[in-house]
């Protein structure tokens, strides 16, 4: 079996050209299927029977939750791969995941507020579910600020990339979390072992939400990674030749339009 596919992925230039093939037909995807969720969710899905209108937020907090774990998964694993074979797309992957993660963490954290208001009488409560996510908004910020914390780009990377490792005994906890110790938060929506709890006609556009926020994902993350390609990139031969064809078709349209 050839390996060749998996150290071209690792590399930063390769990324870098197919990536813009990809985002050509993720973005009008991902912004279709996110919004499409939103109009379904928030306008034409039927009130909750006890929660009235006030359950719509379900359709931010869920998919944010969702993609808060999951990219955290990503950047682990992004990291991991850096460590064991010393990509530096790798790395990069991973730098860029992490103030995505944190800023998913954060809205699940603000909207799972908003929401406990009217259904607990209190923004905040220090249950275990929402503990446990707090706990992974400052692994995020932990693996952030060690990107700066190192004159090293090397050694922030792996440092960043530890940390990542071993904040992933956080994720099942926060999973498991409504089902190991009494809470407020109440159990999972979506469970892989039975049947949603939620109606169909609630539950199909939360699956539609679910699915654009991984889309929504997968541009940010590619556009966060081209990003820091093309800073940790800057001095090599091939960004010089990119920029510098960026500049010339930018003077060519100022003298077309002169």
């Amino acid at each position: 079996m050839s390996w060749q596919w998996f150290h071209r992925l690792g590399s930063p230039r390769w990324f870098y050209h197919n990536s813009a093939r990809w985002l050509a037909w993720l973005c009008p995807i991902a912004a279709a299927v996110v919004l499409g969720g939103l109009v379904w969710g928030l306008a034409i899905a039927p009130e909750d029977a006890k929660q009235g209108n006030s359950f719509r937020i379900i359709y931010l907090h869920v998919p944010a939750s969702f993609l808060a774990l999951a990219g955290y998964y990503i950047m682990a694993i992004a990291g991991a791969v850096g460590l064991i074979w010393k990509m530096k797309l790798s790395y990069m992957v991973m730098k860029s995941a992490a103030p995505i993660g944190a800023a998913l963490t954060f809205i699940a954290l603000f909207s799972g507020a908003i929401w406990g208001k009217p259904t607990w009488g209190t923004y905040w409560v220090w249950d275990a579910r929402i503990t446990s996510m707090l706990i992974l908004l400052f692994l995020y910020l932990g693996v952030m600020a060690l990107q700066y914390a190192y004159h090293s780009i090397d050694a922030a990377s792996k440092a960043g990339a530890i940390l990542g490792l071993v904040g992933t005994v956080n994720i099942p906890i926060i999973y498991k979390s409504v089902d190991w110790w009494y809470t407020l938060h109440q159990p999972a929506t979506i469970k892989f072992t039975s049947a949603p709890s939620m109606h169909p006609d609630m539950f199909q556009p939360l699956l539609v939400m679910i699915v654009g926020f991984y889309l929504f994902y997968a541009v940010a993350l590619i556009l966060h990674t081209r990003s820091e390609i093309l800073r940790r990139e800057r001095k090599t031969s091939w960004v010089r030749e990119l920029l510098n064809e960026k500049n010339q078709d930018v003077a060519d349209k100022k003298v077309g339009k002169s």
